[in-house]
């Protein structure tokens, strides 16, 4: 990446991006220009990624989890570990919570042959973030290909629904209710294991609530659907959209949901070899991933009926997409 100079236009950049960009021209040495509220371009050029310890802070409800995924492509190649400290919000709308992001994300990206540890510090909520995730990773040579191509059947579904600050643990519980009763109507002979919990006061910055479920099958798949609460917004409503998504998810046939296929873009366009991956319905995140990673990397993508294919020498990455959802 070193050397490379690259722009982006027609987009109006808020706290969490960046603070992203900022953290990713540390990381790497750069140089940053337009990198400022409200800009509509900005230029960035790339050194050495050197590693070390980085800090983001929104300073708002701002993703933390897309902070990750800005950093994370980077501090997979730098020159010595690194220690990501991101500070903002933990589960916010328009964006992966942080759950999603510790049980389906990382299970599943770390198929390319690399690990980090997540630590969530702090719980941050909407409106005033304060949440804080500390990311620690060692940098590899080269990801290698992943091959996700079988569903297999669904042994289990589990998850976790939460309440912090001034709400009670019914609240969780409602929740967690709701979301069983809705599955229950599609698929009757599983257990079904969504915990109630409350957040610990000392762990959690803020009110708020929410709920995530993910179904694992046979051959190590993980699908979820997740849901947000707020105020006015009853709890059952709150479990049975996160059931929805989950059950939508599960209908398309596909190995991953989604909300993880266009996380995965990325690293397929890194990886060394072919990578396969059957999805349902290609969303607009991956076209827009795809789009940015053939700008960025030697890789070049293309989509030929059912398949979606990426050109690499001298390699190729396929992402399977079944029209038929």
């Amino acid at each position: 990446m070193a050397g490379r100079r690259s722009a982006a236009g027609s987009v109006t950049h808020r706290p969490q991006h960046l603070s992203g960009l900022e953290m990713i021209r540390d990381l790497c040495e750069g140089k940053l220009e337009g990198g400022e509220i409200g800009s509509t371009e900005i230029t960035f050029t790339p050194g050495k990624i050197k590693g070390g310890t980085h800090i983001a802070d929104t300073k708002t409800a701002g993703s933390v989890c897309l902070l990750m995924q800005v950093a994370m492509p980077c501090v997979l190649f730098a020159a010595s570990p690194s220690e990501l400290r991101l500070k903002g919000g933990t589960n916010a709308e328009m964006a992966p919570q942080i759950d999603y992001t510790v049980m389906v994300f990382k299970p599943i990206v770390e198929k390319f042959n690399f690990t980090f540890n997540c630590d969530i510090k702090k719980r941050g909520y909407y409106p005033q973030g304060g949440g804080e995730v500390v990311v620690q990773m060692s940098p590899v040579k080269e990801l290698s290909p992943i091959n996700l191509t079988e569903r297999g059947t669904v042994t289990k579904i589990y998850g976790r629904a939460f309440v912090a600050g001034a709400l009670p643990i019914k609240l969780a519980k409602d929740m967690s209710a709701a979301a069983v009763r809705c599955i229950r109507k599609e698929i009757r002979d599983l257990y079904i294991n969504i915990q109630p919990v409350r957040e610990p006061d000392d762990q959690a910055v803020g009110t708020g609530s929410g709920i995530i479920v993910v179904a694992e099958t046979s051959t190590g798949c993980l699908l979820a659907g997740s849901s947000l609460g707020k105020r006015g917004k009853n709890p059952d409503k709150v479990g049975i959209e996160a059931a929805e998504i989950l059950l939508r998810n599960l209908k398309h046939g596909g190995t991953v949901d989604d909300s993880l296929q266009d996380q995965l873009i990325i690293f397929m366009a890194l990886a060394k070899g072919v990578s396969r991956v059957k999805s349902g319905p290609i969303t607009l995140h991956t076209q827009t991933a795809i789009h940015f990673a053939e700008q960025l990397t030697k890789a070049k993508f293309t989509v030929l009926g059912t398949v979606c294919r990426r050109q690499q020498t001298p390699a190729e990455v396929r992402l399977y997409h079944r029209l038929d959802c």
